[in-house]
């Protein structure tokens, strides 16, 4: 069966208006031909699309299939023209990301480099994000790609491996802490923290395992940047529970030190989340792949 497109704006184009005649002046058309286009809709649909009465016109059950149909037809079409669009000015394709602060401030922007010097007619838009709100943009196509903790919940999307962390616990110099090297979560609790943002993953990490600890989480400060939880942890403030590789270039000119976390959710997994990779666009396909980890 094929549906004419002009026919199926047409369509629209009545259904948004409820009346022939206004449709037909919108559109530059005759009543009449605009008549013919719909009873042709409804010869090829095989059922009525549209009730006629003296007011206008109202959408039967059929029609209004159509219009929620057509409706989705047009946005890919007009998705369509603007891929094509980039290609014909020489731009091969443009990719939103919405990211957690942990994948962010560690590894996607040399990712991201690397990806850019192979394609670099290919556009980013980036957002940094909590991974719920993540999930939340990828989900409702806000993003085409995110990067969230293995900890947040999917909620459907296809997932694929990214990368790996380890959190350790951040303490200012001269800290009771100072002479270990490694720390239980239990003994970090027994302190002030500087945190994250309540809804990003770490916290929810942390949260999470303080309750199953049985301990509470005492919170100073509750700060979403690392740079700024670093500088608070550095002011005295707290200790805090981050990436190692966020919290190294601090240590010297902040005076702060590590301490390995001896539980084993220290070491996170990071992943990549879309919706469905085979009806991935050739470019989010491409950087996709070239963002999971070599095989071993």
């Amino acid at each position: 069966m094929r549906y004419d497109l002009t026919s199926l704006d047409l369509f629209l184009t009545v259904a948004e208006e409820r009346n022939l005649t206004r449709a037909a002046r919108l559109r530059h058309l005759a009543v009449s031909a605009v008549s013919k286009r719909v009873s042709e809709l409804e010869q090829q649909a095989g059922a009525p699309l549209l009730v006629r009465n003296a007011r206008g016109v109202e959408l039967t059950p059929a029609g209004q299939s159509m219009v929620f149909y057509a409706r989705q037809l047009r946005q890919t079409l007009d998705v369509l023209a603007n891929e094509l669009g980039d290609y014909a000015t020489g731009v091969k394709g443009h990719v939103h990301i919405h990211a957690i602060t942990s994948a962010l401030s560690q590894f996607l922007p040399g990712d991201i480099a690397r990806f850019a010097r192979l394609y670099p007619q290919i556009k980013f838009d980036i957002e940094e994000q909590v991974g719920s709100a993540v999930v939340r943009a990828v989900a409702e196509g806000r993003a085409e790609l995110g990067i969230i903790a293995q900890q947040t919940p999917a909620q459907g999307l296809e997932t694929a491996p990214y990368r790996s962390d380890e959190l350790i616990v951040l303490i200012p110099a001269g800290h009771p802490l100072e002479g270990r090297r490694q720390v239980t979560f239990a003994q970090a609790l027994d302190y002030e923290l500087v945190g994250a943002h309540q809804d990003s993953s770490v916290y929810r990490l942390l949260a999470s395992e303080a309750q199953r600890l049985d301990k509470p989480l005492r919170l100073r400060v509750r700060i979403s940047s690392f740079d700024c939880m670093c500088r608070m942890v550095s002011a005295g403030l707290g200790l805090a529970v981050m990436p190692r590789s966020v919290a190294t270039p601090y240590l010297r000119s902040h005076k702060l030190k590590t301490l390995g976390l001896q539980e084993p959710w220290a070491h996170r997994s990071l992943l990549l989340v879309y919706r469905k990779y085979d009806a991935a666009s050739p470019t989010l396909k491409t950087l996709i792949d070239s963002l999971q980890p070599e095989p071993e």
